[in-house]
């Protein structure tokens, strides 16, 4: 049946968006005509430096990539100032989910809600289907409260409400042995400081729990990254990507930083060549790119700008976002997502995430032009 607005079928949710192709199918067109609001990957697209470093690495394809990408480990090393022993690259920060979760075995999982749906699909895929009792503790992310981590709530969480050295001991099997912190938090852009991830950090140190925080949009606010401490704290994880503020999605490329003892453990699961040679040269040069750097948070915050404003004109509830995304909620009585489909523009319906209901939408911050095209078919409704 056709609705007001011409579109007549049930779109079923991309569960990470991004499916430009689909949506081109569909409309048939050209794929450069659609607007895509529903990944949130730098609007600047892959630095021109990448882009020369892959050229110049063409001719060289024949030949297998380098599995443990050292020059790549050796750059990030100097990027951040951590030792490349403890980096492993992966296909993308999720790849490397996954093998934690393989590695690790964990009984229990906590992990703050809404957030990155890949942690629990883990979790369910490789621990529960194997080890029916294994179980994932949600920490609800409160609307009224801008979805912000309470973090003494959350630390009571992990510790089963009692004294943190004696939680381990007096309930084993009911405090958890691994955590995920995504920061900032996707899909709702809050983003916990340096030193409240720090505490958590402590805690699961004292616990022997481990604790993976997810960095995939640090590189927006990096003055909260705890990169740094992953090699003081035996049971700290930092996962990060390059996919999204160096807009190499579609090579698939991330690194994970792992205490020294666990590092053997997961390269040992590691699958060989996930990482490809075109990857390793474009996020090298990339990691290198300062101008580029330097250009996408001016680009950022006069898009940040434009959204927030224009939010406000349209009396749209949005929420604090320290990332390239805002998360807000659009109750109309229109399917904002379906409309905007039948317009070309691809928008992250929220509903599936827990916590989230139909009125959540997710949208990335692009130029100014795109911006203002997003708010003008909004206004329309």
């Amino acid at each position: 049946m056709t609705g007001i607005y011409g579109y007549n079928n049930i779109v079923k949710i991309d569960p990470h968006g991004g499916n430009i192709y689909r949506l081109a199918e569909e409309l048939g067109v050209d794929l450069s005509s659609i607007l895509d609001f529903s990944a949130s990957i730098n609007p600047l697209g892959i630095p021109k430096s990448a882009l020369s470093a892959i050229k110049e690495t063409l001719p060289y394809l024949n030949y297998y990539p380098d599995s443990k990408a050292t020059k790549l480990c050796e750059t990030i090393s100097d990027t951040y100032g951590i030792d490349s022993e403890t980096i492993i690259c992966g296909n993308g920060s999720t790849e490397l989910i996954y093998l934690i979760m393989r590695v690790l075995r964990p009984e229990k999982m906590l992990i703050p809600v809404p957030t990155f749906s890949e942690y629990e699909r883990a979790f369910r895929t490789i621990i529960q289907d194997n080890n029916p009792s294994a179980t994932i503790e949600n920490f609800v992310l409160w609307e009224k409260d801008n979805f912000i981590l309470n973090i003494d709530e959350f630390i009571r969480s992990m510790t089963g409400g009692v004294d943190i050295e004696n939680a381990r001991k007096s309930l084993m099997l009911v405090t958890p042995d691994l955590v995920f912190l995504c920061n900032p938090n996707n899909p709702t852009g809050a983003v916990l400081s340096r030193s409240q991830v720090l505490k958590i950090a402590e805690v699961s140190k004292m616990m022997k729990c481990y604790l993976v925080v997810d960095e995939a949009f640090i590189d927006y606010c990096p003055e909260h990254s705890v990169i740094k401490e992953a090699s003081k704290n035996p049971y700290l994880i930092v996962l990060r990507s390059m996919t999204k503020f160096y807009a190499l999605s579609g090579l698939r490329i991330g690194f994970g930083v792992f205490p020294i003892d666990l590092i053997n453990r997961i390269k040992s699961l590691k699958e060989p060549w996930t990482v490809n040679t075109l990857a390793q040269v474009s996020a090298m040069s990339a990691l290198k790119d300062n101008a580029f750097i330097s250009k996408t948070f001016k680009v950022l915050q006069e898009g940040k700008t434009t959204l927030e404003d224009g939010f406000k004109l349209l009396k749209i509830k949005y929420y604090p976002s320290s990332a390239n995304f805002y998360l807000f909620r659009f109750d109309r009585g229109i399917d904002l997502p379906r409309y905007l489909r039948t317009k070309g523009i691809l928008i992250r319906d929220c509903s599936n995430f827990i916590g989230l209901d139909k009125g959540f939408i997710r949208v990335a911050v692009k130029d100014n032009k795109d911006n203002m095209r997003l708010l003008k078919e909004i206004a329309r409704i």
